[in-house]
């Protein structure tokens, strides 16, 4: 049943009131995700996009799918954010460069050494010291969140697929294959990659709140966050590449 339709025989409230409702929702989703966007994206565009998604929500959900309002709304929003940032191209293709060759580097370490590659380890593969690393990490930091969107399976599930629509069961278990390889490799993070992963993703704290829980500063919160993105993308490279 559509939501508008739902509401307006259950709740007696018209379309506006739908929207006025779940702006709150807009907002946080805004606030979580400029944590970690460059300063050339403002707060008032990542809402103005994530009410487009909203309406969209409204408009497409089905409640006889399972999946609760907010739940599909908040893909439907973070996503029409992130396509805002994607249309803005703000990220120069030297950032999206070097996030690569890190992920590569990542990956060569730990192919090698047989564990967890260390920051050190990563910096020396790619020549670099461990300041400059730790530049590349905190530079490429907006990117990552675009990078996560990658990861997190929305590549094998497009809008018909959200919507409930048969896509037949060769994607679907693809998709389910990918989370459970995902699951394992964020399950396989070191411990603090995975709290911080956890508390940002799950608990959706930003990374200043972070901070004051680990007892850490918001820059360093941000390197560890872009180190665990970093070896996420090298374990998951012959998904991610095909």
């Amino acid at each position: 049943m559509n939501l508008a339709a739902h509401y307006s025989a259950a709740e007696r409230v018209n379309h506006e009131q739908i929207v006025e409702k779940h702006v709150p929702l807009v907002k946080r989703v805004a606030y979580h995700l400029l944590g970690r966007m460059p300063s050339s994206v403002q707060l008032d565009d990542l809402i103005q996009a994530g009410l487009v998604g909203l309406l969209e929500a409204i408009n497409n959900y089905d409640s006889s799918k399972g999946a609760s309002f907010e739940t599909y709304a908040r893909i439907r929003i973070q996503g029409a954010m992130i396509d805002e940032v994607r249309r803005g191209d703000w990220t120069p293709r030297s950032v999206y460069r070097k996030a690569r060759e890190v992920a590569e580097a990542v990956h060569a370490v730990e192919c090698r050494e047989g564990r967890e590659a260390q920051p050190e380890e990563v910096a020396k593969e790619l020549g670099l010291s461990l300041d400059e690393y730790n530049r590349i990490l905190r530079d490429t930091a907006g990117c990552h969140m675009l990078s996560f969107d990658e990861l997190n399976g929305d590549a094998w599930a497009p809008d018909s697929v959200l919507e409930g629509e048969e896509q037949g069961p060769l994607p679907e278990l693809q998709k389910e294959r990918f989370k459970q390889s995902l699951a394992e490799a964020i399950a396989n993070l070191p411990e603090r990659e995975q709290l911080v992963m956890s508390l940002y993703y799950d608990d959706e704290f930003n990374l200043r709140e972070i901070g004051e829980i680990l007892g850490v500063s918001e820059a360093r919160v941000c390197q560890i966050h872009g180190q665990a993105l970093n070896r996420l993308r090298a374990r998951m490279r012959d998904w991610i590449h095909g």
